[in-house]
């Protein structure tokens, strides 16, 4: 930045993600948060059922989901939908690649239901 006689004038230093006063993008420091832990759910599908049926349910039993195999999987956190994915197998664990991940818009409004 240069003065009207043309001389230097020093920016001040800031950290990143530090706020600076008066700066519309300001990005609010949020390190203080990243240590929360966070409940973390992928659905595979839903199924409807009687009580009846539930009460017959046994060892081998099948509930048939509302999805196909192959379906994106649906991922929460705190039961908030954030994002869809695939399901894949990660030594010898199931995990989930993600295809879809809904947009910071999205996610704020999910806030809210």
């Amino acid at each position: 930045m240069e003065t009207e006689n043309g001389g230097k004038v020093k920016e001040p230093e800031t950290k990143p993600g530090a706020r600076v006063e008066g700066n519309p993008k300001e990005v609010p420091n949020l390190d203080f948060i990243l240590d929360l832990p966070l409940e973390v759910s992928v659905e595979l599908g839903r199924a409807r059922m009687l009580i009846s049926e539930l009460l017959q349910l046994g060892q081998g039993s099948v509930i048939e989901l509302n999805k196909l195999a192959g379906d994106p999987v649906e991922v929460f956190v705190n039961q908030k939908l954030i994002a869809r994915g695939e399901v894949v197998v990660v030594n010898e664990k199931f995990g989930v690649k993600m295809i879809e991940i809904l947009s910071p818009a999205e996610r704020v409004k999910q806030l809210g239901t």
